[in-house]
């Protein structure tokens, strides 16, 4: 029986220091698990964008660089917020689609990512993305704000401290929290996570119109994130939810014929 009880005893004793030792690694590694950011970066003078020109936009004590295209007459800029992985330019499509349409836009990387220097974190990509909204305000253009996956994190929080004309929320988040406790529930990830991106509380105070894109078959963030946070905005528009739809196929289902309505009614109740 004692020698039972030993060996139960080493048993756990071992699995505390595995365990303790996955907290540890998540921990010290926490940024490296949660951003995506290296990438090709695509040439502006490789895309359809003749109109567009490459801007840089003063941030905290960086930079961030991007590209920008004003609008035709009655038509916004769309500030574009990118996901977790690789450089903005790689969605240089859309962005073609969006002048093709009379839209202008600003899109761009936060700093860490291909095209902007600098470190990654919550305060840094929140505070670039304050920049590129004040930037674009003083253009003089009404904007609306698009945020995809991680953008919808600092998509939202713009949102609830600038004044925008409309907020459309492509596959994202409840909070950066939520998914991480979702990929790993079997870890107290909330005693350790630095960059939640609290779009729970931030959506409160987000005045203008909000459309929410998901798919059931994401894989990468769960579709309930989207319908919570359409379920928590003041100014609910349009929930979009498509069956069987990934983290990667709602443009190609027709997301920008959706969007593009969206952002016409919301400049027609202006």
């Amino acid at each position: 029986m004692k020698l039972m009880l030993r060996v139960l005893l080493i048993a756990v004793v071992a699995l505390v220091i595995f365990y303790g030792g996955v907290f540890g690694y998540v921990f010290v590694n926490q940024r490296a698990l949660q951003y995506s950011p290296d990438g090709p970066i695509t040439a502006l003078a490789d895309t359809e964008l003749s109109a567009a020109e490459a801007v840089a936009i003063a941030s905290g004590d960086g930079v961030i660089n991007g590209w920008y295209q004003a609008p035709q007459t009655g038509k916004p800029v769309i500030l574009y917020f990118k996901g977790n992985s690789g450089s903005f330019s790689e969605e240089h499509s859309r962005f073609e689609q969006f002048a093709d349409a009379g839209y202008g836009f600003l899109a761009f990387d936060y700093r860490g990512f291909p095209m902007s220097p600098g470190e990654i974190n919550q305060t840094n990509i929140l505070q670039d993305a304050t920049s590129a909204f004040d930037w674009v305000s003083q253009k003089g253009f009404p904007v609306v704000i698009w945020g995809r996956s991680l953008g919808s994190g600092p998509s939202t929080y713009v949102a609830s401290i600038r004044e925008a004309k409309a907020l459309l929320f492509e596959v994202g988040f409840l909070s950066a929290l939520t998914v991480a406790n979702e990929r790993y529930p079997f870890l107290p990830v909330g005693l350790a996570m630095a960059d939640r991106f609290e779009v729970n509380e931030w959506i409160l105070d987000v005045s203008e119109p909000v459309l929410v894109a998901h798919g059931t078959g994401d894989e990468t963030i769960d579709v309930s994130n989207g319908e919570r946070v359409y379920a928590l905005a003041p100014n609910p528009d349009a929930l979009w939810i498509v069956p069987e739809a990934g983290h990667s196929d709602l443009w190609a289902l027709g997301l920008w014929a959706r969007a593009d309505a969206f952002f016409q009614r919301a400049m027609a109740a202006q």
